[in-house]
């Protein structure tokens, strides 16, 4: 047997401490200073959760349902329950107890991508840099400061699923099933399932160009052997997840991302997901693809800092106006064509150089997947920009029509040009001496395109660009002068040309440094040492446009950023268990204060469910006041021009429950939406589905005396609703609750009674003669079975784990000592 040697361990060890320092350090040393982050979906989050988290610390127990906001909703992606899912525990124990926030995420990023480098076979000091490389790169960094923690960690984890899939395919199975299963399973826990989708597309890509290899070679026996082998560990990492995937799935059909019963009205094409135009309204444009490689390429983010000086500055000085100083540090400076960004993804000058390096050097299967994904990448962000493209995926491919925000497909190539421009560094390294002529030849022509290109635009970036932007009218009638456009303009054109500078240095650099290691002037540890300069150089600064030591704040600052106004704690002296809030002062469906309070007819949340959303664009938001009150909407919060918000009692609202005097049937949800307009009174007659008659027709609702008749809530909490009734004769009873059929159960003295759907969202039931307790509980057996699956998958990771850890270390024992 090998012996084996500490030796070889050190060099990681070392890395694994620079990880955590570079992870503490570099952009998040506030936190140790005991500082954080506001983070505004951190902050979203948190109210969306308030009553759940409330619910827990009462109870102990995990709700899956919800009544914070849109009036109801499951709660599967606010607040999870870690269940018997063995990666919801692995997540904690590879964070190492660092912050969750912020520390914890930079050293995932670092992490995931050293261990994708190591894999690909780079020695530990060039994994480390190509790790800084993906990790430091802006938009990783900007969606930490927003709070888009589910997105980054499963970013994060991205490159080891890779990297399992890659020991795959190279033979090396019992690390590869190993790497890949538990790689999957933290990725799909870690609850981002648009980045888990580009993830799949990623290693579509590279099945694809390892069959082609395959072919050519005759060898797709053992191709597909490492196919079934790839599937084997894919599901292996997915059983644990189910109860979580298969309620998302459910829910999913059922909100915005799942197709509308509404019909159109027209002959277009009607999508089985989100509406096109909502889903590629964050389309990146193609001439915004240049922020790869400068990042101010369009004017960084909606809100830039300009220097004093900048051509704002003087303007608004030679106009008289005041606080100049103060105006600049927010500009207009984006004239791309989203409709608003927090900043540029940019990958860096230098990565991007290696980039076009690599497409003059590198050959195999390899580089043609990470090329493809690249391509592909570039494409799907163009969405809308590209429609003969992203109009096929949108409408055929699978799920893709599920997900918004199209120019989040960068993230693939943030991952696949660090590692194409790597690979074609490390042939460098490894070749340097016997294919002198063929690396200069190829450092030529790389330093040429991307050098020439930052120069042009460094020196000429009007001939190229008018710098206007589509939201330059919105700026006029906010208030901004033609002068003060015109100078924005002005600074649009310098912010490109310096950046554009910037880049150039350090492409030159790079390439010198390359050059003197190929021609024998530099030693490889003062390349790798030089590269690394020049990488956190170049990339650092720039996060740091966008995640600065001002956005950290004293944490009990942080923990109090909802503080409730006059009208919250006039409400909150009701102490009716369950009526709902509508708040006029703010954006009732991009709302989460209201919810932190009470419960809400608004929210903030990217998976509504479909109904409630066709209930507020059709009544809602146009004030129907029949609509407004089944909702039993008790209070609204007002507030007058300049004044503080006040709570207005809404005499109207109808409670939580009542007993209806007779239904109308309509044929379909055109009908039953319609149905709710102005004519519409919710508390006598119920509008029914008609696929929900069965039942009801049996019930006379003739000569009902209806003065002793009764029902109301007697207990709320959020999983489970109580009520007590008292009728002479079999009535329809309304809820002033969410319909969900995927989990909600309806009890008369704790038998399962059916319900249905009335007035297009709510609950409703025949309530049988006489007193009953009524209860609704959620339980919803995606969830129950689910969380079986999930335990069985559990222990089959660990068993798996153990039997193929212990055949692996037999395997080694067996070898013969070498002579």
């Amino acid at each position: 047997m090998k012996k084996f040697d500490l030796k070889n361990i050190y060099p990681h060890l070392i890395v694994f401490v620079l990880i955590i320092i570079c992870s503490s350090l570099i952009f998040f040393y506030p936190v140790l200073q005991g500082k954080d982050l506001k983070q505004m979906d951190v902050t979203h989050a948190k109210a969306a959760a308030k009553e759940l988290t409330d619910y827990k610390e009462k109870t102990g127990e995990i709700s899956m349902w919800t009544n914070s906001m849109f009036s109801g909703m499951p709660a599967y992606q606010i607040m999870g329950s870690k269940g018997n899912n063995i990666f919801s525990y692995l997540l904690r124990v590879f964070r190492f107890n660092l912050p969750y926030y912020t520390i914890a995420i930079l050293f995932t990023y670092l992490l995931g991508f050293y261990i994708l480098m190591i894999t690909l076979k780079f020695d530990p000091w060039l994994s480390l840099i190509g790790a800084m490389a993906f990790a430091f790169t802006s938009y990783n960094i900007i969606i930490i400061e927003v709070g888009h923690i589910t997105k980054a960690y499963a970013l994060g984890y991205a490159p080891i699923v890779i990297a399992g899939v890659i020991q795959i395919f190279r033979s090396k199975y019992l690390l590869g099933i190993v790497l890949t299963s538990i790689a999957t399973g933290l990725e799909i826990v870690s609850t981002h399932p648009q980045i888990s989708y580009y993830l799949f597309l990623i290693i579509l890509v590279m099945v694809v160009s390892y069959f082609i290899s395959a072919y050519k070679n005759k060898s797709i026996r053992d191709f597909f052997k490492k196919v079934a082998l790839l599937f084997l560990s894919g599901l292996l990492g997915v059983l644990p997840n189910v109860s979580s995937l298969w309620t998302t799935y459910e829910y999913g059909k059922e909100t915005i991302r799942g197709q509308s019963e509404l019909t159109s009205g027209s002959r277009e094409k009607v999508s089985s997901g989100l509406d096109e135009d909502y889903a590629f309204a964050w389309s990146y444009g193609k001439i915004e693809t240049g922020t790869l490689l400068i990042p101010n390429f369009v004017g960084g983010s909606g809100n830039e800092a300009l220097s004093t000086n900048s051509e704002s500055y003087k303007v608004l000085q030679s106009n008289g106006i005041p606080n100049a100083n103060k105006i600049i540090q927010n500009m207009p400076t984006y004239w791309g064509e989203q409709p608003f960004t927090s900043g540029p993804v940019y990958v860096g000058a230098v990565v991007c150089f290696l980039f076009i390096l690599g497409l003059f050097l590198l050959k195999g299967p390899d580089k043609w997947w990470l090329l493809g994904a690249t391509i592909l990448s570039i494409v799907l962000a163009w969405g809308k920009n590209f429609s003969v493209v992203n109009d096929f995926f949108f409408y055929y491919f699978p799920l893709y029509n599920k997900f918004r925000t199209v120019a989040m497909a960068l993230v693939i190539a943030q991952i696949t040009i660090p590692v194409f421009g790597f690979m074609a560094l490390k042939k460098i390294v490894d070749n340097a001496a016997k294919e002198k002529t063929q690396l200069l030849s190829a450092l030529k022509k790389a330093l040429i395109i991307t050098g020439g290109l930052t120069l042009l635009f460094a020196l000429i970036p009007n001939i190229f660009f008018d710098f206007v932007s589509s939201s330059d009218e919105q700026l006029k009638t906010s208030g901004f002068p033609d002068w003060l456009i015109a100078a924005v303009r002005v600074d649009r054109k310098s912010l490109l040309s310096s950046d554009a500078w910037r880049s150039l240095v350090f492409i030159i650099l790079s390439a010198v440094a390359i050059w003197a290691y190929i021609t024998g002037k530099l030693q490889k540890t003062y390349l790798y040492i030089a590269l690394a300069v020049f990488i956190v150089f170049d990339l650092v600064p720039i996060s740091k446009r966008y995640l600065t030591s001002s956005d950290f704040f004293p944490k009990k600052e942080v923990a109090e950023v909802y503080k409730p106004n006059q009208a919250n704690l006039e409400i909150l002296k009701d102490k009716d268990p369950d009526f709902r809030v509508l708040n006029l002062t703010v954006s009732t469906f991009n709302d989460a204060s209201t919810s932190y309070f009470h419960k809400s007819i608004g929210g903030y949340h990217g998976a509504k469910l479909r109904r409630y959303q066709d209930l507020y664009d059709r009544h809602i938001r146009n004030n129907n006041m029949a609509v407004i009150n089944m909702l039993n909407t008790k209070y609204f919060i007002v507030a007058e021009k300049d004044q503080e918000p006040v709570a207005q009692y809404n005499p109207g609202a109808l409670g939580n429950c009542w007993f209806v005097k007779g239904y109308k049937l309509v044929n379909n949800a055109d009908e039953e939406i319609n149905a709710l307009d102005s004519s519409f009174n919710p508390s006598r007659v119920a509008v029914v589905d008609k696929k929900f008659e069965q039942g009801i027709t049996e019930v006379n609702f003739k000569d009902t005396n209806t003065a002793n008749n009764s029902i109301k809530l007697i207990n709320y909490t959020p999983n489970h609703l109580t009520y007590q009734s008292n009728t002479t004769n079999d009535r329809l009873a309304v809820f002033s609750e969410i319909y969900y059929e995927k989990g909600w159960n309806a009890y008369v003295d704790g038998v399962l009674k059916p319900h249905f759907r009335a007035d297009y969202v709510l609950r409703a039931m025949i309530v049988p003669k006489g007193n009953h307790t009524i209860e609704f509980k959620f339980e919803p057996k995606s969830y129950y079975i689910g969380q079986k699956i999930d335990l069985a998958g559990s222990l089959a990771i660990v068993v798996l784990s153990v039997i193929l850890l212990v055949q692996g270390f037999k395997k080694k024992s067996s070898v013969p000592p070498v002579s």
